[in-house]
């Protein structure tokens, strides 16, 4: 191949791509071509559309400068009628001025002597029926406030399921077999004495029930401790009085942690927060306490509940009537403490504890012995008697029974060198621990006899009821 040739073929294959390129350059600049007239096209549309907007703006704002010159001059019309209106109503009362002067001169009587006797003569002629319209207007107000106030109450009672417990004043403790028995005696007795002084309670064993102990006392709080302490006690076998001692003090802890715990869950059923901790431990103590037979932080869980409840149907504050009905009986806890009712110690409490002053005043009217200032204060008070008045609540001998037992046992303590009281054999029997160091002999016995006479003008019993005095001086040394 020559030359020539080669060159011939290369300047054809150049001269197909630059043909090719050509033809595709001209292929984009037409496309290009296309897209600028696409453009100007929108551009146009878009320029029209704006000349339309500008003219229905200028539309919109030339109908309502219109409209508004239209309202002002409306305006204007209204104004003029009310100036006319007024001065025709100042001619009139002018006129009616001018009437009743000329008739108070023709009558002889002034506007208001002449209204009181028409009115005592219609009332004199028409009493009876505006009495029996009064009476029937009362009557169907009443009954459409009451029927209403059982839709709300029954409303709340059928959504309240809460359980109803009644407290007993023993408990039953099964031991793993008889031999503990002797050992919780102990030695000439020595064991259980020492066990009822430091507890509080009585230990009753049945002869024909041998592995059986009844735990005998009125406080639920001292009851437990016994039932925890004696479970401690079988478990560690060394049954004796510095063991006994021991298992006493941790029994006390653990109620300490369960009353916390108590509590806690009390609020949490709720849905309260924020309460202070040791208020907290305050309300847990009501799980150990008892009125009329009724478990009391069970009873202010029910009257919370309630309350909240009753307070919804009524659009009430729920928040303040939860809160009220739950701390409503919250002086109980320490009420054999302090000296004041119930209701007097709780507002100190609350109070104590930042709480908020309408939740006070709402909880502090139950009773009555304040009166209520809010729709929340009814509200408890309602809520209160509900849940003290469900079948099997409560039950007022127990509460008559207990009550006795708690007056005994103040009676002892008010006497000066009196360290601990014990109420027992079911309030026939009343233990009184005297200090050694401070009460001698005689002044036990002349104790003995004055807390006799006290109970004898205080306190309301059936029977008798032995009053022992008990004078235990303890002399420790050590060999060494």
């Amino acid at each position: 191949m020559t030359l020539k040739t080669l060159l011939l073929i290369i300047f054809s294959f150049l001269a197909g791509v630059l043909f090719s390129f050509l033809i595709k350059f001209q292929k984009e600049k037409i496309t290009l071509e296309k897209e600028k007239t696409a453009l100007k096209e929108k551009e146009i549309a878009l320029k029209k559309k704006e000349r339309h907007f500008f003219e229905k703006k200028e539309e919109i704002e030339k109908e309502f400068a219109e409209k508004e010159r239209d309202l002002k001059e409306k305006e204007k019309e209204i104004l003029e009628k009310k100036k006319q209106i007024l001065e025709k109503e100042r001619k009139l009362q002018e006129k009616e001025k001018e009437i009743e002067r000329k008739l108070e001169e023709i009558a002889g009587l002034k506007k208001e002597e002449a209204k009181e006797k028409i009115f005592a003569e219609i009332e004199k002629e028409y009493q009876k029926e505006i009495l029996e319209w009064s009476l029937k207007l009362e009557k169907e107000k009443e009954e459409k406030y009451l029927k209403r106030a059982r839709e709300i109450l029954v409303s709340a009672m059928q959504r309240l399921a809460l359980p109803v417990v009644q407290e007993t004043s023993t408990t039953n403790y099964f031991l793993p077999n008889a031999e503990f028995r002797g050992k919780i005696i102990g030695k000439e007795g020595r064991n259980i004495r020492t066990f009822e002084r430091l507890t509080g309670v009585e230990l009753i064993l049945d002869e024909e029930t041998p592995e059986l102990v009844i735990i005998s006392c009125f406080d639920p709080v001292r009851r437990e401790i016994a039932k925890i302490a004696l479970d401690k006690l079988i478990k560690d076998g060394r049954i004796q009085p510095a063991k006994i001692e021991e298992k006493v003090k941790e029994a006390e802890k653990e109620i300490e942690e369960e009353i916390k715990r108590a509590g806690e869950e009390a609020l949490t059923q709720l849905g309260i927060v924020g309460i202070d901790p040791n208020l907290v431990k305050i309300l847990g103590r009501l799980k150990f306490r008892t009125s009329f037979g009724q478990n009391v932080l069970q009873h202010s869980l029910e009257v919370a509940f309630l309350a909240q409840m009753i307070a919804s149907e009524i659009g009430a504050d729920q928040k303040v009537a939860k809160i009220a009905g739950l701390f409503h009986d919250i002086g109980k806890a320490i009420d054999h403490q302090v000296e004041g009712s119930h209701v007097q110690i709780g507002m100190k409490i609350l109070e104590k504890f930042g709480i908020d002053k309408k939740i006070i005043s709402a909880m502090k009217s139950h009773h009555g012995e304040f009166p209520p200032e809010s729709i929340e204060a009814v509200i408890v008070q309602i809520a209160d008697q509900i849940s003290g008045a469900r079948p099997g609540a409560r039950k007022e001998t127990a509460q008559e029974y207990i009550k006795r037992l708690e007056d005994l046992e103040k009676i002892a303590l008010s006497f000066h060198g009196v360290e601990k009281a014990f109420a027992v054999e079911g309030g026939r029997e009343l233990r009184v621990l005297v200090k050694a160091n401070e009460v001698d002999d005689f002044e036990a016995q002349k104790i003995a006899k004055e807390i006799a006479r006290r109970i004898e003008e205080e306190v309301k019993y059936p029977g008798v009821i032995k009053v022992q005095v008990i004078r235990e001086f303890r002399v420790i040394e050590y060999a060494k």
